[in-house]
């Protein structure tokens, strides 16, 4: 198996995406190969500083002389900078020189790029961007689309809905996923034109379906896989982090204001801990990117070392899993046409 990593891509890059390399290569033995893509000279001397030395063996560089921003206009980067890292590294994907691909880098090169080299698996039309979440019960469920397409169709939904079943059956080890549209009611007959029609899609396709979802649902262990558009799962993502943080800073703040507070709070320090990994994005690694001929991680855009570590973590589990191997069997069983017309 053979990984590639944007290495110019992200706030922090290129040294933590080199030291979450680092610790990919002992905790994953069995990934043959890192292809590092970026600036071939500054990869060198942040290799240089790494200690103890890296498994030079197991490592490739490969030269890409241009590097996206995150200010770079989605619109012409990809045009304006042919020679990007992610454009290298998803040319690697086409090629098949690399099984999967992981970018800490700006989401709609990520997002363009894998799509103009690899296209989509055969019959998606779009792809999606799905997000692990956690629930209150210490599980996790999964939402997609969280920003490829802002503006969707109900095949689309209906496509995410295959997309995040077979992610969640394959990786996270659900039996019986049960999928549900993201609305603001619970009946039929509620929310806008897009989700009343990928609603009347979506239950005459093979899944466990299980109807429309509200977002007081979503933190329950009541659904498994959230289907929305880009644009609401991207807003609900956002919140969701910028909640979880200030949460955290107002709760630091509390037990401040006593020396009671805090030894209250240093005995409970084992259960903070663990709802920090609950909540951190670090544990999840990353958002993959479902639909594309290719295997896609896309980190976030201040990935820590531990987080691009577990990202390649991720790529990995979707080679191994077979993931888009299930998707297109799924895919094809259905009568698409026929299902819009019914």
């Amino acid at each position: 198996m053979q990984i590639a990593v944007d290495v110019m891509g992200g706030d922090n890059a290129p040294a933590c995406n080199i030291r979450g390399i680092h610790q990919a290569l002992t905790d994953f033995p069995h990934i043959r190969k890192f292809l590092l893509v970026g600036d071939s000279e500054i990869i060198k001397r942040e290799l240089d500083h790494i200690e103890p030395s890296m498994d030079e063996s197991r490592l490739e560089l490969v030269h890409a002389s241009q590097t996206i921003t995150m200010t770079d206009p989605s619109s012409t980067a990809l045009r304006q900078k042919k020679d990007s890292s992610i454009t290298v590294a998803a040319g690697l994907l086409k090629n098949n020189q690399a099984d999967a691909l992981v970018s800490a880098g700006h989401t709609g090169a990520a997002v363009a790029a894998t799509v103009v080299k690899t296209r989509t698996l055969e019959g998606i039309e779009r792809p999606g961007i799905a997000a692990v979440m956690p629930t209150s019960t210490g599980s996790s469920f999964l939402v997609l689309d969280v920003g490829a397409n802002v503006d969707c169709k109900p095949i689309h939904l209906a496509q995410y809905a295959l997309l995040g079943e077979a992610y969640s059956r394959y990786i996270l080890r659900t039996p019986e996923p049960r999928v549900g549209v993201l609305s603001f009611g619970g009946e039929d007959q509620k929310g806008n034109d897009l989700t009343k029609n990928a609603f009347k899609l979506l239950k005459q396709m093979p899944i466990n379906f299980i109807g429309n979802i509200e977002g007081h649902d979503l933190f329950t262990n009541d659904i498994d896989v959230v289907v929305c558009d880009g644009f609401v799962g991207n807003v609900m993502l956002k919140a969701c982090e910028s909640l979880a943080r200030t949460m955290t800073q107002i709760l630091k703040n509390r037990m401040r204001k006593s020396p009671v507070r805090m030894a209250g709070a240093f005995l409970s320090k084992n259960a903070f801990r663990e709802l920090k990994e609950l909540t951190d994005h670090e544990e999840y690694g990353g958002a993959p990117l479902l639909g594309i001929n290719g295997n896609c991680i896309i980190a976030h855009g201040s990935s820590t070392p531990k987080a691009v570590r577990n990202a390649i973590r991720v790529a990995a589990e979707m080679v191994e899993n077979r993931v888009n191997e299930h998707i297109l069997a799924k895919v094809s069983s259905i009568d698409w046409q026929q299902l819009a017309t019914d």
